[in-house]
């Protein structure tokens, strides 16, 4: 009776081990954007990010169609992209989309608004490649895009990329002035709280590292900076983007800061999270292989 006893409990004990192994396992994978070295046998077919302006709604609003895509030629382990949109250097909104054994991802929503407004979309498009004695490499590619509405009773609704007209232009100023006010105020706040000495570091803002898909940053590779960007990536989506996506909404947070060391031994992240706190993302740059 006592052996048959602890042959139950020890297959109970069994069970819940493999069941808290397999629940573990299933896990991450939805959950994390890994960087891997890089796979120079695969590249996106395409990898694009679109606003547009749609019509209006009526009682002065307007409908904006955002859409990020990517396609592989071949199916490959892991696909996982995700798109961040800003509204006048505040957050508006981000999608994301994983799937394994696929190939093609589209992210895609429709939106109301109203006002004239600047709107900036950055996407991350990337990938896992599993091949052979678990050996695995990473594929990635930047896309972004980036809106003027303008939405004024004394004119039609209109939108454009680059001014076309002295009254594009004068609008574009005026949207950028406020809008940079409001960026720069905020960032030298957190550089303050932060204790960081700006004249250290080259300041980037957030929608800007999409400059790095083909001009390296100075004094390195391409090769070297598709790493950097890599796990910078993989640290905006681990700290910055996963907590907030799992809030009912955003908070209008202020885009983030990048702050690369000038020396190139680190990179900072000056960020809001889902409280609007203030938060320091601090990452190693490793430049070997």
């Amino acid at each position: 009776m006592i052996k048959t006893r602890k042959a139950q409990i020890i297959t109970c004990i069994c069970m819940m081990i493999v069941l808290l192994l397999l629940l573990l396992s299933q896990r991450p994978v939805e959950e994390m954007i890994k960087y891997f070295p890089l796979d120079e046998s695969i590249s996106f077919d395409s990898a694009t990010t679109e606003l547009r302006l749609l019509h209006e709604t009526g009682n002065d609003q307007y409908l904006i169609k955002w859409t990020s895509k990517s396609t592989l030629h071949d199916v490959i382990y892991l696909r996982q992209d995700v798109s961040l949109l800003y509204m006048d250097g505040r957050l508006k909104g981000m999608k994301g989309l994983w799937k394994e054994q696929e190939k093609d991802i589209k992210l895609e929503l429709t939106f109301e608004e109203s006002d004239s407004s600047h709107f900036q979309a950055l996407s991350f498009h990337h990938g896992e490649a599993h091949y052979p004695n678990d050996e695995i490499k990473s594929i990635q590619q930047m896309s972004s895009d980036h809106l003027y509405v303008i939405d004024s009773p004394y004119s039609a609704l209109e939108s454009f990329r680059e001014p076309s007209s002295s009254s594009q232009e004068e609008w574009r100023e005026t949207i950028e002035k406020t809008t940079n006010q409001q960026l720069q105020f905020t960032w030298k706040e957190w550089l303050t709280a932060s204790n960081i000495q700006a004249d250290d570091y080259i300041l980037i803002p957030f929608i800007d590292i999409v400059q790095f898909q083909e001009q390296p940053i100075s004094q390195l590779s391409q090769e070297q900076t598709d790493k950097i960007i890599g796990q910078l990536w993989e640290g905006i989506y681990k700290e910055y983007i996963l907590p907030i996506s799992n809030q009912t909404k955003t908070k209008n947070q202020m885009m983030p800061l990048i702050l690369i060391d000038k020396d190139l031994d680190h990179l900072i992240v000056l960020f809001s999270n889902e409280q609007n706190q203030l938060e320091t993302l601090y990452q190693k740059i490793s430049l070997s292989h």
